[in-house]
């Protein structure tokens, strides 16, 4: 079971999505507005947002923008607009899914179940650690020698995940699957966000300590070698 914030205009719609995943065990609020929705985000924070983004006060493409300003909460956009460059787009501003109306309850719910999954909220407290390199995926925080990181959302996801794979090559491919939830997308992305990493790790492309990329493959991360 879940804590679900359905975030939906029209009330018919809202009112079926409640029945159907109330059914199926989760604990459901709604709101009608962007400004509601924030005010619950804020309030009490879900598990899961179900976010429409044809909202009357605000676009849900804004509410994602402001929303991911204030909180790492998983994103299910579930909306008629089925253009690819808006789905890009949205997946690009912070989504975790994409969903396009009409589609079946069960369809919802297993997004649902495979978001919750890959973020491990759903699961116990986690720790890794690689080297001098410690990160907790419960709380969101990460450490280098004993000092903390500051990384954007992004950015820790993208540790988090190459740090649960040490010494393993991760191609790039599977870090937009994964990290970016992407079944495509442009390599520069990845590249722009490996530079802020290293940059914060302290490491150059040309000297890695940690981040180790494999030309024409991907990414490795592994602790430094010891001279």
């Amino acid at each position: 079971m879940a804590s679900v914030l359905v975030v939906e205009d029209d009330a018919d719609v809202r009112t079926a999505l409640i029945r159907e995943l109330g059914a199926r065990s989760h604990a459901v609020r709604s709101a009608g507005t962007a400004m509601d929705a924030l005010r619950e985000i804020t309030r009490e924070p879900p598990d899961v947002v179900v976010l429409d983004l044809g909202l009357p006060d605000l676009d849900g493409a804004e509410v994602l923008k402001m929303l991911r300003g204030v909180s790492d909460v998983p994103v299910v956009v579930a909306t008629a607009r089925d253009d690819e460059p808006e789905i890009v787009r949205i997946l690009h501003a912070g989504a975790d899914d994409y969903l396009v109306k009409p589609f079946s309850a069960d369809v919802l719910n297993a997004r649902l179940t495979a978001v919750l999954r890959r973020s491990a909220r759903s699961g116990p407290a986690a720790e890794l650690t690689v080297g001098g390199l410690h990160i907790d995926l419960d709380r969101r925080e990460a450490g280098l020698d004993g000092a903390a990181l500051e990384l954007t959302r992004r950015e820790f996801d993208l540790l988090a995940y190459l740090a649960a794979r040490p010494g393993r090559v991760v191609a790039r491919r599977e870090l937009l699957a994964e990290v970016w939830r992407q079944a495509y997308g442009d390599d520069q992305t990845i590249d722009v966000h490996l530079s802020w990493l290293r940059r914060k790790l302290g490491e150059t492309a040309a000297e890695p300590r940690y981040l180790h990329t494999v030309r024409g493959v991907g990414v490795r991360l592994a602790p430094p070698e010891r001279s």
